[in-house]
């Protein structure tokens, strides 16, 4: 099998080596380097591996052809040129995904601080090392464009271009909207103890209902997919706790300096920013801001879809994959790049080179803009505050009565919980123990092929 040791961490008085899985498909002189999300696997990318490369066949174990090698040799003399030169060996593309750390059959370090958007874009550097790619086309998806903008930031010179899905800045970017559907969703994420619960949960956070409800032969999208997941998730199980909290740590952790998006902006290559519009995880604002940032390098690409655009309009997401690979061959300008008109394809693809921009007026103007940016800025930190907040009543709601169950164990137990939960909030019983478990509390992890909130 095909490992890429990536670096080392403590484990008591012993080191331990972190191992990345990997799998390369297609075989050509232009490189891609996906990355995948939060709770993700490799095999996620499988609509982009098959539409980049045309093959789902593994080609970890075919050996090199001579025109790769020379062209390999000829990126290797030319690192620091424009990003035309990997391209330049052949037609062919060859694409690898990978496992990241915490999941998969990746390592999975103990500690949360071994995670970070950092530690992870330098494994995805350290893989492109051990494969021989001087330079490859970035693509990220969700938390994997979090690390994709670490990757850019630390090594742009590695970079034929960058391609960003369903991007957030992270921290309380990485936080959805709050509203009633999505109140029931996280209630019910917490709650999911059955592959059929989680299932359930995590189909109507990918994909949008009107996706889901679309029928194919005698079934809708919903049956097919449930099934699919109940599957999946039954038969790769869950990601561990330490790799679900680490993962969540790295996002929770992200953020973008001026300086690092600076030199993204500058490096030179191309950048798409993909998104679909109706996702309720990676709200659209962050992103079309992200996308406005990074002009005049960048173009938004805009699609009618849910978190995983990649699978619900796979054409539409391949298409502009290839677009911007072919515009990095083509040696296209950034300007260039964003000056093009703005398109709605048949299929309610929105693509523009230049992002709606907030105007700032003077005077009086002025004063309101910068008076509702900070009235937004406070909303989204009353949001973090208020999910935690029913996160807590939540968990510390079951932990009750989970307590009063193994104490009283008779059937009546709604009235013992009351009486509990309002001696703990007038101070009248312990919370040691309380405090306690919610230090200890872990959230399930996601199946191995699927991945829901990054």
């Amino acid at each position: 099998m095909p490992y890429c040791e990536v670096g080392r961490y403590a484990d008591g008085d012993k080191w331990e080596g972190v191992r990345l899985f990997y799998r390369r498909y297609g075989r050509g002189a232009a490189k891609v380097l996906l990355i995948i999300g939060l709770a993700g696997t490799h095999d996620s990318w499988g609509p982009q591996i098959k539409g980049l490369t045309g093959s789902l066949e593994p080609a970890d174990d075919e050996p090199p052809r001579p025109d790769e090698e020379a062209g390999a040799g000829a990126a290797g003399a030319a690192e620091a040129a424009p990003a035309e030169v990997d391209d330049a060996g052949g037609d062919g593309i060859e694409v690898c995904c990978f496992d990241n750390r915490g999941v998969g059959r990746s390592s999975v370090p103990p500690n949360k601080s071994y995670y970070s958007t950092a530690i992870m874009a330098k494994d995805a550097l350290a893989l492109m090392d051990h494969l021989g790619w001087k330079k490859a086309h970035v693509f990220g998806h969700s938390m994997g464009a979090m690390i994709s903008c670490k990757l850019a930031a630390i090594a742009p010179h590695r970079l034929c271009s960058l391609a960003l899905l369903n991007v957030t800045g992270g921290g309380f970017q990485c936080f959805p909207k709050v509203d009633g559907q999505m109140l029931s969703l996280a209630f019910r994420f917490l709650r999911a103890k059955t592959p059929e619960e989680r299932a359930l949960v995590d189909l109507e956070t990918h994909y949008t209902k009107e996706y889901l409800e679309e029928t194919v032969g005698s079934c809708t999208r919903r049956m097919i997919l449930y099934q699919e997941y109940v599957k999946g998730i039954s038969s790769t199980g869950m990601q561990s706790n330490c790799g679900f909290e680490g993962q969540v740590n790295a996002c929770w952790t992200h953020n973008m300096s001026t300086k690092e998006l600076d030199t993204i902006q500058s490096a030179g290559f191309l950048i798409s920013v993909i998104h679909g519009r109706y996702d309720i995880i990676a709200q659209l604002c962050h992103a079309k801001r992200l996308a406005e940032r990074l002009l005049p390098a960048a173009r938004m690409v805009e699609l009618h879809g849910a978190h995983l655009v990649s699978h619900e309009r796979p054409d539409e997401v391949n298409n502009a994959l290839m677009d911007l690979i072919k515009a990095t061959k083509s040696a296209v300008k950034p300007e260039e790049w964003s000056a093009l008109p703005e398109n709605v394809s048949e299929t309610g693809a929105l693509i523009s080179g230049r992002p709606i921009t907030v105007t700032m007026r003077t005077d009086e103007g002025a004063n309101a803009t910068n008076a509702a940016v900070a009235v937004y800025n406070l909303l989204g930190k009353l949001q973090l505050s208020f999910l935690y907040l029913i996160g807590v009543i939540v968990m510390g709601f079951e932990h009750m009565r989970n307590i009063v169950k193994k104490i009283i164990g008779h059937k009546n137990i709604d009235g013992a919980i009351a009486r509990a939960w309002t001696e703990v909030s007038q101070g009248a019983a312990d919370h040691t123990e309380i405090n306690a478990w919610l230090q200890k509390l872990h959230f399930s992890g996601m199946p191995n092929s699927c991945y829901v909130w990054f």
